[in-house]
């Protein structure tokens, strides 16, 4: 049944609406990675040690959720298939803990602050679980073509760029004037707004996207015989690397990027203008993915291409500063993104083939399973990136809304430039050894239609 869904042409329209989904999900995470830890430091008022502290105790709570719900919407039954009604019922429970999140108050006590810090935050990251788990998983469900999977991941990560660029300059200056009097009205009013699009944009992607492939019945399995199964899928354990070297990266630089222009470059103002030099460029990177692949035919060895480029340019951003070349500063940026673009296409795009290799290799399909795992690896390596960064703000002398020491901007301006510079070479090691070419996945297709294994 599955192999008949092979050649399978997704309509233009579920590709769209499947892109709408990282639409929605930007809206939310992109908002949170990139603003919600200086709206604890600088306006909620929370230590940059608790703020640490957290980042890294949710962690353990993804370690808990994330398989749960994983498992759970690979048992899900209904009449729309078993990712799209998770879409339909969490996304706008998700958009309510956005808001709360942001409604918490600078003048609460102090040991009341934490609380809700925790309290909010762990239930945000349980809702986020429950809407972008199923929908990361719901590509693979939509088609088995390996090239029609690689452009709904174009659309996706089209969609994201436009989104992430539109949130870069919009956010900042929404904020200024939405909270003119009070700082806090402006980050809440935005996260009003934001959790409306997050559940607009699911309810578009569940109404006009449909699943497919049909996946075999199960039996219970215990998790660690899935464990078991994951362990002997060398492609997905090489994508599921190079996902927490991914969320290091990304969440922890995005963490750092609104310090680094307020403090280092001396203006919040800054950020915008940033955005709006890297958004063309990010939306042709993403769309850049498609003919490199052809070219390639190799997702994982696209998507080391795409991180080494990457790293080359962050670490040449290190020299260069707005004050005395803003020309050199905002190319490199530019070419920066257009890179990291091309990646993020890329590592998404691995993900659904990797689950018909597991199939084929260990006779068990744990799509849900598999992806929660992928989701929890990108946070784990989120949590360490903007828990680091926190600590180290921290211990060098971190003062809000003030003038830092030589110290801190220098721990701004490295984690803006150089250690993801590093980090994404690695990256881009790691997925050099990635083997699961167009060939190999198209013969593994033809073997699980005839019902044989690896």
């Amino acid at each position: 049944m599955e192999s008949e869904n092979k050649n399978i042409k997704v309509p233009l329209i579920s590709k769209i609406a499947y892109g709408f989904g990282d639409v929605g999900c930007n809206f939310s995470w992109m908002f949170v990675s990139n603003f919600l830890m200086i709206f604890y430091t600088d306006v909620f008022g929370i230590s940059m040690s608790a703020v640490s502290a957290l980042m890294l105790f949710s962690r353990f709570w993804d370690a808990i959720n994330d398989p749960i719900v994983g498992g759970l919407t690979d048992k899900t039954k209904s009449r729309w298939g078993r990712y799209r009604p998770w879409l339909l019922f969490a996304a706008p429970a998700t958009s309510l803990l956005l808001i709360l999140a942001f409604w918490a108050h600078p003048d609460w006590p102090a040991t009341a602050k934490v609380i809700y810090m925790v309290i909010t935050y762990c239930l945000l990251v349980l809702g986020y679980t429950c809407v972008n788990i199923p929908y990361g998983t719901l590509c693979g469900a939509m088609t088995q073509n390996i090239d029609e999977r690689a452009k709904i991941n174009t659309s996706r990560s089209v969609a994201a760029m436009i989104a992430i660029g539109i949130i870069n300059i919009i956010t900042v200056p929404l904020i200024s004037r939405l909270g003119a009097n009070s700082a806090k009205t402006g980050y809440l009013s935005v996260a009003v707004i934001y959790g409306c699009i997050f559940a607009a944009c699911h309810f578009f992607c569940f109404a006009k996207t449909k699943e497919v492939v049909m996946m075999p019945e199960k039996e219970k399995i215990s998790i660690k015989v899935q464990l078991q199964a994951v362990l002997q899928n060398r492609p997905y354990l090489l994508a599921l690397i190079g996902q927490v070297l991914f969320g290091f990266t990304l969440y922890g630089r995005n963490a750092d990027v609104l310090y680094y222009f307020t403090y280092v470059e001396g203006s919040a103002s800054y950020y915008t203008t940033y955005a709006m030099c890297i958004i063309i460029p990010s939306i042709i990177g993403a769309a850049c993915f498609q003919p490199v692949f052809k070219k390639t035919n190799n997702k994982g060895r696209t998507a080391s291409i795409f991180a080494l480029l990457t790293g080359i340019c962050m670490l040449a951003l290190y020299f260069f500063n707005i004050k005395e070349s803003a020309v050199m500063f905002y190319a490199l940026s530019a070419l920066t993104q257009f890179f990291f673009s091309g990646f993020n296409t890329a590592i998404y795009a691995i993900i659904p083939d990797c689950v018909e290799y597991g199939q084929w290799k260990t006779g068990l399909r744990n799509d849900g399973f598999q992806y929660a795992f992928v989701s929890l690896g990108n946070k784990v390596g989120m949590a360490i990136g903007t828990a680091l960064l926190a600590a180290l703000l921290g211990k060098f002398g971190y003062v809000a809304n003030q003038p830092q020491n030589d110290a801190v901007l220098a721990v701004m301006k490295h984690c803006f430039s150089t250690i993801p510079g590093v980090l994404w070479i690695a990256t881009a090691i790691v997925l050099f050894f990635y083997r699961l070419n167009r060939k190999r996945y198209n013969e593994i297709v033809e073997d699980l239609k005839n019902g044989k294994r690896g």
